[in-house]
């Protein structure tokens, strides 16, 4: 019997981290696809974050853009979890001007880290495309 609610009490654990990890990755698309659309307009950007949110089996709860930084909320529901998690994405130019240079120096060459140099090209920034998530957050 113990036996069985240990099984029990495991599935319920990879449930609720499944459905975290959905949120996450669809936020993190979602934020992404926001942030390229962002010069076309809010309407248009939360537009392709709704699409590619629902892609990814979750839905948009919440989508902002400022100038070119777009701020989502995405929720998966697995089960009897349904967890939120937040987005942040923007162009490697913006997102340099207000992270610390030891966070943005990933993918820079250990000779230029900690000088505040940005890296350039579009693969520069976490191994992503030209837009990369600056910030997760997970708000159940």
């Amino acid at each position: 019997m113990a036996l069985c609610a240990v099984f029990a009490l495991v599935l319920e654990l990879g449930q609720a981290v499944t459905a975290r990890h959905r949120a996450g990755g669809a936020a993190d698309l979602a934020a992404l696809a926001a942030a390229d659309r962002a010069l076309e307009g809010p309407e248009a950007a939360c537009a392709a974050a709704r699409r590619v949110a629902r892609a990814q089996k979750a839905v948009l709860v919440r989508c902002t853009v400022h100038g070119e930084i777009a701020d989502v909320v995405a929720r998966s529901s697995l089960g009897r979890y349904a967890p939120s998690v937040r987005a942040r994405a923007a162009p490697p130019s913006v997102r340099a001007r207000g992270v610390p240079p030891t966070v943005r120096a990933r993918g820079v060459p250990p000779s230029v880290r900690g000088r505040g140099v940005p890296p350039a090209g579009p693969r520069a920034v976490a191994g992503r495309s030209s837009f990369a998530s600056a910030t997760s957050h997970r708000t159940v």
